[in-house]
């Protein structure tokens, strides 16, 4: 079984080899989705769905990635990004390409798988659907949640019917909906003080539990008035339009059940079958030919209901080819009434008759008066709202004119539009105009923060946040509170009904303008009519020359190939003949050069034979010369090595000759027997060597071999020996571009520590004035320092002289009490006077020689104290200039 990881690829391959499903479970492939972020984790895949072959599945995980698995192509592809997980997913669409998609947010998506765009976006369900089921046609399918089932309508994407369901009970295909009965009392009941309506929710035929089901009853009372029976207000089916205001009231819409019966009652359409067949009768006008070229429709059931109606229109009216924004105005109701055309014609008609009142008086331009009506009640209610499209050079035009000539389709949701046309419906006709000022209102604050004109364009052409509640709210404030001369309702005529039988003549419009029109398009229509059939003739007469053209030109180049077969014919014989030619000649040619080459290869044989002998000759020759130098130098050796043993020998013999003069005998006999043993080795060793010398014949063959695989290895070295040197010289060029390199860096080095000592040096030299500087202002300091240490010293001596001398007085006093104490001093001085004075401390004539003793000796030990302490000051005044010196000489050294 094989294992895909998606990761982040939006396209790939399912599996890279043949798959083949396992043993035991029948799996194919294993497909996993791993994200590749700071922290990895797995996506899990919720739901998938299979197509109708089953070669096609899709898959949608819990971050809303969707994939397309086509399992026939072996292809996977990313087909959209939801950013939301998926409950539900399902095939078969009628259209094959798209798909369905349930999402966390309640919402139902179609997206295409071929150009991944949102085909359609349909909401009402409120809580997660978990089922999506597609009827074999491919038009249907139902969408499930806890809640509720939904048919939807896949042509339209528009909502059939809706199933209410208990959370306890799952869909039981008969369905019991939850519907909302209104039930009216009798009208023999009512009386003149109140009315009652009964708003009834229940479940229809429901098969259990149905005691236990509550009936919860609204009763709505209102006030009658004496006119509340007029016939004024009589609709038809037995409706009343003041009680239709009053629910409306209530409730703010009317029920989606009875919203069109109601709309039908409103609007008292008369259903003019036979008239509104004559009109469809005159088939598709021509202003509508091409309406999907303008308007492109994907449905193309609501572009032909649209087509039609927009033609039935226009033969009703002359003005309605020429209005450029009917289709529009038109479409929404289309849309809405697309299965009744005839309702959905006379609605439009209506519509026309009564809310577009004055619209086409200014045809073709829009209605100026209408506008007008727009901004002065503006005006009236929010001056600071227009004073900014004023600044902003924004006309009604801008702000009013596009929802009007759309009817707020384009702003507006479905359910929000509904809601809107019930209350217009309900009400006079200029409660759309009123709407319009409403809605601009509403969106003050927005728009007051708009600055520039596309902004503008852009809201009132899109959907914006506002609650349509609110709006309708203010509606109906600013109907009652506006000013009668400005109020539109003055100025527009009171709702009338289409005439029954026949349409009535719409012609409030400048007849000249659209006849004028009318003529200039007629006239441009049959211009372009005889410009097409001359065109068609200059073509058809053009397509005639280019096909007599076509078949002479076949014609011609048939007989040049018919030609150009001959020549190509002639020519193939002509070089046949050649061909042969040449090969005779070519046969001569080798027959020569093959009795040529005999005559060589004889000739060479017969040189090489008297070669052959020559080098066997030359090679004896050089055998014997070997052989005869070699017995040479064998017989040098020997007479050598004999010589020398001789002379060993012959020293021995002088040693001990007289030791061995008894063996002189047995001695030479040992010699001679030595001698003919060396001569039969060496002719042993003789033939050895002409044995080997044969074999080296032999193997001359097999040792050239083996010497061209040396000569091959030594080349291989060699080789090897020349890679090593151009290695060894490219290292050496690149030790050299590194030396250069790293010159250069030390070179900005030693400028950088020139510079480094430069500024040293002058920091330095600052320093050492510095230094000077404080060494003066140390001096001065040590100078008083010894001043005040001096004058303590004597300070302390003449006080303890005081104290010794009242001492000595005090025991003379207690020695001799009558004795009379004398004097200590002579001079008229104060008894504060005994203290000797700084300036005649000096004077040793008046201290006593005790003091003076003390004083001098303390003077010699300061002076030796401060000449010691010069002295330090001194050597470390030196060793700190020494130790600068050196500093400013070792960037020097470095440097160098």
């Amino acid at each position: 079984m094989q294992s895909t990881d998606l990761g982040n690829k939006e396209s790939g391959k399912i599996w890279h080899r043949k798959p083949s499903p396992a043993t035991r479970d029948g799996i194919i492939v294993n497909i996993i989705h791993n994200t590749s972020d700071y922290h990895p984790k797995v996506l899990r895949f919720l739901n998938v769905a299979f197509d109708g072959t089953g070669d096609c599945l899709i898959a949608g995980d819990h971050q809303g990635n969707i994939y397309v698995f086509d399992l026939y192509g072996n292809r996977f592809n990313l087909v959209q990004r939801t950013a939301q997980a998926c409950t539900a997913l399902a095939f078969n669409l009628r259209r094959k390409s798209e798909f369905l998609v349930a999402l966390a947010d309640y919402s139902i998506k179609c997206f295409d798988t071929v150009t991944k765009e949102l085909v359609s976006w349909m909401r009402g369900h409120e809580s997660s659907v978990f089922s999506i089921s597609v009827h074999a046609s491919g038009k249907y399918a139902i969408t499930t949640s806890s809640d509720t089932a939904q048919l939807w309508d896949l042509d339209t994407f528009q909502r059939k019917r809706k199933l209410n369901i208990r959370q306890s009970v799952g869909i039981q295909k008969p369905p019991l909906p939850l519907v909302k009965v209104i039930e009216d009392l009798p009208k023999n009941k009512l009386s003149s003080s109140d009315l009652k309506m009964k708003v009834t929710s229940g479940r229809v035929q429901q098969p259990a539990k149905s005691r236990g089901s509550k009936i919860q009853t609204r009763i709505l009372k209102q006030d009658l008035t004496g006119d509340f029976e007029s016939k004024k207000n009589e609709l038809p089916d037995g409706l009343n339009k003041k009680c239709l205001q009053i629910l409306l009231k209530g409730y703010g819409e009317y029920p989606t059940k009875y919203r069109m019966f109601i709309w039908r009652s409103l609007l008292q359409l008369p259903e003019n079958h036979t008239a509104f067949s004559s009109l469809i009768d005159k088939g598709t006008h021509v202003t509508f030919l091409n309406l999907q070229k303008k308007y492109p429709i994907k449905s193309r059931k609501l572009l032909r209901v649209l087509q039609r109606t927009l033609s039935a229109l226009a033969h009703w009216s002359v003005i309605f080819s020429d209005t450029p924004y009917l289709p529009l105005l038109a479409f929404p109701f289309v849309k809405l009434f697309q299965n009744n055309q005839l309702i959905c014609f006379e609605v439009i008609a209506t519509l026309i008759i009564n809310w577009c009142q004055h619209w086409f008086e200014y045809f073709p331009n829009p209605p100026i008066n209408i506008l007008s009506m727009i901004e002065n009640v503006l005006a009236f209610h929010d001056k600071e709202l227009l004073q900014h499209f004023i600044d902003h050079d924004i006309t009604s035009q801008l702000y009013a004119w596009p929802l009007l000539e759309t009817v707020f389709s384009e702003v507006l949701t479905r359910e929000e539009w509904l809601k809107l046309f019930d209350n217009i419906f309900s009400n006079h006709p200029s409660f759309l105009l009123m709407t319009v000022v409403a809605y601009n209102i509403c969106s003050r604050v927005p728009l007051l923060n708009c600055n520039l004109k596309d902004d503008f364009e852009f809201f009132f052409h899109h959907r914006n946040n506002l609650d349509i509640n609110v709006v309708i709210r203010q509606v109906y404030h600013l109907m009652e509170t506006t000013p009668t001369d400005i109020h539109p309702d003055s100025m527009l005529n009171v709702f009338v009904a289409l005439t029954k039988g026949q349409y009535p003549v719409f012609n409030q419009y400048p007849k000249f303008i659209v006849d004028y029109q009318t003529q200039e398009r007629e006239r441009i229509r049959n211009d372009e009519l005889d410009y097409l059939r001359e065109r068609q003739t200059v073509e058809d007469m053009q397509a005639e020359v280019d096909q007599q053209r076509v078949e002479d030109e076949a014609w011609y180049q048939k007989q040049e190939l018919l030609r150009k077969a001959e020549e190509t014919r002639r020519e193939m014989l002509l070089q046949e003949e050649e061909k042969i030619i040449q090969q005779r000649q070519r046969l001569a040619a080798v027959k020569r050069e093959l009795k040529v080459k005999e005559m060589h290869l004889q000739d060479a044989a017969r040189r090489r034979f008297l070669k052959l002998q020559q080098d066997q000759q030359e090679m004896e020759l050089r055998r014997l010369d070997d052989e005869i130098g070699r017995k040479v130098y064998m017989r040098d050796r020997e007479i050598a090595a004999t010589a020398r043993d001789l002379e060993m020998r012959q020293l021995e013999l002088e040693s001990q000759k007289r030791l061995y003069e008894k063996d002189l005998t047995e001695n030479q006999a040992a010699v001679a027997k030595e001698m003919r043993a060396d001569a039969d080795a060496y002719r042993r060793k003789v033939d050895l060597e002409e044995h080997m010398f044969h074999k080296l014949i032999e193997a001359g063959e097999t040792q050239s071999q083996k010497t061209q695989k040396v000569i091959k290895e030594n080349l291989a070295k060699a080789e090897q020996a020349c890679l090593n040197t151009d290695w060894q010289i490219q290292s050496l060029h690149k030790q050299k571009c590194d030396d250069l390199q790293r010159n250069k860096c030390y070179q900005e080095v030693a400028k950088l520590l020139r510079e480094n000592r430069r500024k040293e040096i002058e920091i330095l030299n600052a320093m050492v004035e510095q230094e000077a500087k404080k060494w003066k202002e140390a001096e001065g300091k040590e100078f008083c320092l010894r001043s005040a240490k001096k004058a303590s010293a004597l300070s302390d001596a003449s006080r303890k002289w005081f104290l010794k001398q009242e001492i000595n007085a005090a025991v003379e006093h207690a020695e001799n009490p009558c004795h009379k104490e004398e004097p200590r001093f002579q001079n008229e001085q104060e008894d504060s006077s005994c203290l000797p004075r700084t300036s005649h401390l000096n004077d040793s004539s008046e201290m006593h020689p005790s003091t003076q003793i003390s004083l001098n000796r303390r003077a010699v030990e300061w002076d030796t104290t401060e000449q010691n302490l010069i002295q330090k000051v001194r050597n470390l005044r030196q060793r700190l200039t020494a130790q600068a010196r050196h500093r400013c000489q070792t960037p020097h050294l470095l440097a160098a």
